[in-house]
């Protein structure tokens, strides 16, 4: 999960973001690449009496020894699941409830400054199914991250509009690039000695002129839905947002959306341009969404979930 980080003019918030107090004059809403749901709270026990003072309280069973799973890393702490074993980082804050937060560093606690540890352990226990489902993920979404990077060359597949489209080379002096439709090849025309950027560079700038069209083609339908009018739409190349939207309805969408199908294309549009009815991400945000794009949860779902291992690694 990508973290928050607010500047005077410009607020980034993902997709579960909620307002924070009034929005300034001149601002950007952001929509992040791979917004996760790794993070979930849980209110926190009730304070345990001390038996020396409340001789009715009976005292709490110590916690089980922690199984021998190698040296504890610095800052960390650790619980014994039967043959498991979870190393942890504990921060203490001002917040209210108990958070948990999964990222590259493992599992982080979040808890008030009053909650014992035997009450933060207690809520680990009963998170755990989900704790470990979540690692279990992150695990797998890093391995998927450290796939090998796409090769340039003829026969090599790439995802385009949520298909698998193959490159095809032609080796001839006349530069040109066509989409052949009915075969799902993407004919690229170079010089027989063209190097493996050069064919990398003409795959790009298509891609981005498809995105221009493509992008160009989708928002007029949904600013009419909408009843909105947006000033301009540019490509973005941002490593952590599919797409922005100021106040003054100037749009920009990651042209690495191409890679996606449709829907997914038109969800973040509709997304985007629900900004200009709700800069935020309240209920009325997301109700403005649906008013448009009902089947926007699936969609935000499947971008969520899937996005990253479709993404190709250039």
């Amino acid at each position: 999960m990508k973290l928050l980080h607010q500047k005077p003019t410009k607020q980034h918030l993902g997709p579960n973001a909620r307002p924070q107090g009034k929005l300034p004059q001149q601002q950007a809403l952001q929509l992040d690449l791979f917004a996760d749901d790794s993070i979930v709270s849980t209110p926190p026990a009730p304070p345990t009496p001390n038996p020396r003072t409340n001789p009715r309280a009976t005292p709490q069973p110590p916690t089980p020894p922690a199984a021998d799973a190698g040296a504890l890393a610095p800052g960390k702490r650790r619980l014994r699941f039967g043959e498991h074993v979870l190393d942890y980082t504990l921060l203490r804050s001002k917040r209210r409830s108990i958070g948990f937060l999964i990222s590259d560093d493992g599992l982080r606690v979040t808890a008030p400054k009053w909650v014992t540890l035997g009450d933060i352990e207690v809520a680990i226990r009963e998170k755990k199914r989900w704790i470990f489902t979540k690692l279990s993920e992150y695990r797998d979404r890093s391995t998927r991250r450290m796939q090998p990077q796409m090769q340039w060359r003829d026969g090599e597949t790439l995802p385009y509009m949520g298909r698998s489209i193959t490159l095809r080379i032609h080796a001839t002096q006349k530069a040109g690039i066509h989409f052949d439709d009915a075969s799902d090849q993407l004919i690229v025309c170079l010089p027989a000695d063209a190097s493996e950027q050069q064919l990398k560079d003409r795959v790009l700038g298509w891609l981005q002129l498809e995105a221009k069209r493509v992008f160009g083609e989708r928002l007029p339908i949904y600013a009419e839905k909408l009843g909105v009018t947006y000033q301009s739409f540019a490509l973005s190349s941002a490593t952590t947002q599919w797409g922005s939207c100021t106040s003054e309805g100037k749009i920009r969408l990651n042209w690495r959306l191409m890679h996606f199908a449709l829907p997914l294309i038109d969800y973040v549009i509709a997304h985007e341009l629900s900004h200009l009815r709700e800069m935020n991400h309240s209920p009325r945000f997301w109700a403005t969404v649906q008013s448009i794009f009902p089947e926007f949860e699936t969609a935000r779902k499947t971008l969520r979930d899937s996005a990253q291992e479709t993404l190709p690694v250039f």
